[in-house]
């Protein structure tokens, strides 16, 4: 078995015994199992796939990284939601706030950090949006 914990600025979001794990890498899916070797990973705004007793369980992350360490997963995302809690007409306002915000942000030549959060917004809301409807 497998911990599996996914730690946002907001705190945990997730924390549960799993048997696999599938995060979405820069280099593409990337499958845990117990016993894997240590590692350090970016992930990508995307899919958690966790394998329990009761079958996957999916969850919608955002960009982050990602450490095994023995049979530890820890993921340090932006944002994590689990699928099945995902209101697809609230993110779908979300992402068109901030797309709004950050075209005003961009001709006003606002502070790069301020960009950076808005495009985090809109990326997470599109990863939620292309997670949700394949679920």
């Amino acid at each position: 078995m497998l911990t599996l914990e996914i730690v946002t600025p907001e705190g945990k979001a997730y924390s549960k015994e799993v048997q696999d794990v599938t995060l979405p890498t820069l280099g593409g899916e990337l499958d845990i199992l117990p016993g894997h070797q240590p590692l350090l990973t970016v992930i990508e705004a995307g899919e958690v796939q966790a394998g329990t007793h009761e079958g996957r369980e999916f969850l919608a992350v955002d960009k982050g990284f990602a450490r095994v360490l023995g049979d530890a997963v820890s993921i340090l995302t932006e944002g994590a939601i689990d699928v099945k809690e995902i209101d697809l007409s609230k993110v779908a306002e979300a992402q068109q706030r901030a797309e709004e915000a950050l075209r005003k942000a961009r001709d006003e030549k606002m502070d790069p950090a301020e960009i950076e959060k808005l495009e985090a917004v809109a990326r997470f809301a599109i990863a939620q949006q292309l997670i949700k409807k394949r679920h």
